[in-house]
C-alpha cells in the first residue's frame, strides 16, 4: 500500500471530477473521526494491487502493522488501474460519488430494473433529469425514491432529451449496485468449476 504518484492522483481527480465537479473540494477535505486521536483526521487515497482506495489517515496508520502481501483491502475501493494505466471507477465508489454528484438522473419504477441489468437508461424511463448536462458528462442515476443505482456517461444534453423518441439512449451505463449480484454468480460458477 503507497500513496499515489502525481500521474496516478491526476488521472483519479480527472475521473471524480467528471461526476462531482467542484464538489470534489468536499471528498479531498472530508475530515475524519475514526480511530483513538481527539481532533479528526483527513482522508486520502491509497493504491494496493492496482486498486485505489479511499481510506483515513488512522486506519492507513494502523494498516502498517500488517504486511502487504496479507493485506486483503483497506477503506473504501474508489477503481482499479487496468494494465494499461487507464482507471476505472467501481461500483464501490457509488455512495461518495451520490453524496457529492453534480449531476443527476432519476429513474422510473418500471425502467429501475432494466438499468440494474446492466442496460442504458432510454428517454422511456428518465423520470427526472438536472439542468446543464451536456453529452460526455459524468451522472448519477437514483430511483425516485433518491437511492443511488449507479452512474454513467450522459449521452445526451438536457435540452436534446426534451426533443428525444422514447427509445433513445440517454445514458450510457458504467456501473450499478447489481453487480454485486451478478459478480456472486460468477464467483460461484468459478468455484463449481
Amino acid at each position: 500500500m503507497r500513496p499515489l504518484d502525481e500521474k496516478e492522483t491526476t488521472a483519479v481527480f480527472e475521473k471524480i471530477f467528471k461526476f462531482t465537479g467542484n464538489n470534489l473540494k468536499n471528498i479531498v477535505e472530508n475530515p475524519s473521526h475514526e480511530g483513538p486521536d481527539k481532533e479528526p483526521g483527513r482522508y486520502c487515497f491509497r493504491l494496493h494491487k492496482n486498486k485505489v482506495y479511499y481510506v483515513s489517515d488512522s486506519l492507513v496508520k494502523r494498516a502498517t502493522n500488517v504486511a502487504r502481501t496479507k493485506l486483503a483491502s483497506i477503506g473504501t475501493c474508489v477503481g482499479r488501474f487496468t494494465h494499461g494505466g487507464n482507471f476505472h471507477l467501481t461500483i464501490e465508489c457509488l455512495n461518495l460519488l451520490a453524496a457529492n454528484a453534480k449531476r443527476k438522473v432519476w429513474l422510473k419504477p418500471t425502467s429501475e430494473m432494466s438499468f440494474l441489468y446492466a442496460n442504458h437508461v432510454l428517454k422511456g424511463g428518465l423520470g427526472r433529469i438536472t439542468e446543464s448536462i451536456a453529452p460526455g458528462d459524468g451522472v448519477v442515476v437514483f430511483s425516485m425514491s433518491d437511492l443511488p443505482l449507479g452512474f454513467g456517461v450522459a449521452a445526451k444534453s438536457t435540452q436534446d432529451c426534451r426533443k428525444l423518441d422514447p427509445n433513445a439512449i440517454v445514458v450510457l451505463h458504467q456501473a450499478d449496485i447489481g453487480e454485486y449480484l451478478r459478480m456472486e454468480n460468477q464467483h460461484e460458477q468459478i468455484i463449481e468449476e
